[in-house]
């Protein structure tokens, strides 16, 4: 299976002379010239290895490496013009592996690209982990692979955004998220509805998975939604 590089760059003709070096080195390669194309592309073409211009129009890097913060299945080396230690520890804090200042060598940057494509691979989990694994807390249990929610061993009828808003909150329990960060991740960028939509879900979820006390997912009053990790549970 080939291994799959997004570039994301506003200058063109940066972007056609990495993709062109990675095609010839055997990558498949798509390109992306902003950051809302390029979360629309992740979603898309699932790439291991993302290299991300950090100035870029209606999405800079930095947003970008905040959206995609949770997805360890994506190695991203961020490109900039400036040659700051701030700037590149702002971009590391954010979730980038690597960091490169333009101008660079090409042939430096594709032993980059393969040296992150090892990390990323020995840190993903093998297709039969990925088909068995689960997010437990207490009683419930998320099966990622099939989608599939159960309570005390019984399945749930849940709908895909009620899935997806779940999975969220319950992979990383006691982390707030804020009713726009939740409706970004869950509707997309482009959905023109409120964040009421968010509490309208959190609503059902909390019916459906038995949680009247609010114990599992709480509200934090004026911000958003977190999921408690005070049941014995995590990623199994």
């Amino acid at each position: 299976m080939n291994k799959k590089v997004l570039v994301v760059d506003d200058e063109s003709s940066i972007v056609s002379a990495i993709a062109y070096a990675l095609r010839r080195e055997g990558y498949e390669v798509e390109t992306a010239n902003d950051g809302e194309e390029a979360l629309v592309k992740v979603a898309s073409f699932h790439p291991q290895v993302m290299i991300l211009d950090v100035m870029m129009p209606k999405l800079d890097g930095y947003g970008v490496c905040r959206r995609l913060e949770d997805r360890e299945d994506i190695g991203i080396i961020l490109l900039t013009v400036k040659n700051d230690i701030v700037d590149k520890i702002v971009g590391l804090e954010m979730g980038a592996d690597d960091y490169m200042t333009k101008p660079f060598e090409i042939r430096e940057l594709l032993a980059r690209v393969k040296a992150l494509l090892r990390r990323v691979e020995k840190s993903s989990p093998s297709p039969e982990d990925q088909k068995n694994q689960a997010i437990v807390n207490g009683t419930l249990r998320i099966h990622i692979a099939h989608r599939t929610v159960t309570v005390n061993e019984e399945k749930l009828d849940l709908t895909p955004k009620e899935f997806d808003l779940l999975t969220i909150l319950m992979s990383n329990p006691e982390r707030v998220y804020t009713r726009d960060d939740l409706l970004d991740r869950v509707w997309g960028m482009e959905y023109a509805g409120g964040t009421r939509t968010v509490d309208i879900h959190i609503q059902r979820l909390r019916k459906k998975i038995g949680d009247t006390d609010q114990q599992k997912l709480q509200t934090v009053y004026g911000i958003g939604y977190k999921a408690s990790a005070s049941e014995p549970g995590g990623l199994v």
